[in-house]
């Protein structure tokens, strides 16, 4: 089973690697809608070093940049972190965006209590076992400082393209070489064990349209 998910896992790096390579700012200029409303968010709790997970190009990262928080953007695709940076020095917010290669199934790159907030807008959603998404959230929560927020955003179950298309195994299903872990409710909960769960909003994007979950939870204090 391990080689199998090491192999879908390089799959889709590849993958990846191509499609910024081929489509450059794929998502365009604008932030995500779940972005506009982490930002708030973070604001609101005072945050002031955010943590983005799977920042691709930088639509994002680069937002919560010019809404004057300092960011840490992180992706697998040295191609997409490439483009953010090159977004960055053109937009003059080169001194509070700063960019690392890394892979979520590893630690990381960071020390203990060390951001105030983390973004990851479909990341957890990706080729990640359901192990891998519980490491993951680990490691966010030893990064965060106490009282910090995570904002992340999910397909979930309810999706149409969920149980169709090549099957992985643990929810996870493949359409047009993306491969997509689905969640459940049951998820969500269990990966809030320990965290106040602030909320789960259902919304639609793109279109399918998807059908994704945003989830915001807490560190306790």
């Amino acid at each position: 089973m391990a080689n199998t998910e090491n192999d879908l896992a390089g799959a889709q790096r590849e993958h990846w690697q191509g499609t910024y390579a081929a489509h450059p700012g794929m998502y365009g200029e604008q932030p995500s809608a779940p972005a506009v409303h982490a930002a708030e968010v973070f604001t609101a709790a005072g945050a002031r070093e955010v943590l983005e997970l799977g920042a691709g190009h930088g639509r994002d990262a680069l937002y919560f940049a010019r809404e004057g928080f300092i960011v840490q953007a992180t992706d697998f695709s040295p191609v997409g972190l490439g483009q953010l940076q090159e977004a960055a020095r053109a937009q003059d917010i080169m001194e509070r965006v700063t960019t690392a290669v890394h892979d979520v199934r590893e630690s990381l790159p960071l020390p203990d209590d060390s951001a105030d907030a983390v973004f990851a807008h479909m990341l957890l959603c990706m080729a990640l076992s359901t192990e891998e998404i519980h490491a993951v959230v680990g490691e966010i929560r030893r990064v965060l400082r106490p009282g910090g927020v995570l904002v992340y955003t999910v397909r979930h179950t309810g999706d149409a393209h969920y149980g169709t298309g090549i099957a992985h195994g643990d929810d996870i299903y493949e359409h047009g070489g993306f491969a997509v872990h689905f969640f459940d409710r049951d998820l969500v909960d269990a990966l809030a064990d320990g965290w106040t769960l602030d909320e789960v909003h259902a919304f639609e994007e793109g279109n399918l349209p998807r059908r994704l979950w945003r989830v915001a939870q807490t560190l306790p204090q």
